[in-house]
């Protein structure tokens, strides 16, 4: 299993929010580069990078970021937030993006979203799949919509998506661990989605049992800045998985 440590940028700075709520905003480093630079020195070759004031608004705001933590590292980056348009997806890519989220998008504009997994391939456009009480958030979570999270899943599959990260907003930030009874249901239900999961890792004892069910990936962010999970481990995680 994939393990992504996340960054999420307010106004260029590394924040963690709660339950994806604004005004919950930590504040863990000015320099997100600096952040990335070392996950990248204890054996981190992935990266989760999300655009929250790109989510707020109607385009991406801090590609400058992604751009710089892409050229100064080796990590393979998952870019979103604010992923609107053509344009956004040509900029988030020319920044150096590896792949990048879709989230509201897939809700709002179908259209838009199976092109993009057309023209870029399943390898390159991920499924953001965010859930409250299994409907499908939208815009930042701050609206739910009126989709439901595993036919939303599944519809999108059929029409070739291959990576879905799924978060719970209700575990989200919250530190109480991840949502082991959803994930497995997507996993049961959607057959053969490579699953990223995200939101409520608290322990690094979570991780081998997110492996053991299935999970592609898992995406970990407050567990890291909060010193729940050391840096160490998680080293010591990628080392010994020979499936990494």
């Amino acid at each position: 299993m994939r393990i992504i440590p996340a960054i999420d940028i307010i106004e260029g700075k590394c924040v963690r929010l709660s339950k994806g709520d604004y005004n919950t905003k930590i504040i863990y480093n000015e320099n997100p580069l600096e952040v990335a630079k070392m996950f990248e020195n204890h054996g981190v070759k992935y990266l989760h990078l999300v655009d929250l004031d790109g989510a707020k608004s109607s385009k991406i705001v801090n590609h400058k970021i992604l751009e710089q933590i892409a050229t100064k590292t080796k990590l393979k980056i998952d870019f979103g937030g604010g992923l609107k348009s053509d344009a956004d997806l040509k900029i988030a890519f020319e920044s150096g993006a590896n792949q990048v989220t879709g989230g509201s998008i897939a809700v709002k504009n179908r259209e838009i979203f199976e092109k993009w997994i057309a023209d870029y391939g399943a390898d390159k456009i991920i499924l953001g799949a965010d859930a409250n009480n299994e409907k499908v958030a939208v815009s930042g979570w701050l609206e739910d919509s009126k989709e439901d999270l595993i036919p939303f899943i599944k519809n999108y599959q059929s029409k070739g998506i291959q990576y879905v990260i799924c978060t719970d907003i209700a575990k989200d930030g919250m530190l109480e661990g991840p949502s082991f009874k959803l994930y497995k249901k997507i996993l049961v239900e959607a057959k053969g989605i490579k699953l990223i999961a995200s939101g409520g890792i608290s322990t690094f004892d979570e991780l081998p049992k997110l492996a053991e069910m299935g999970c592609e990936g898992t995406i970990i962010g407050k567990a890291i800045y909060e010193h729940k999970i050391s840096m160490k481990d998680i080293e010591n995680y990628i080392i010994n998985d020979i499936k990494y």
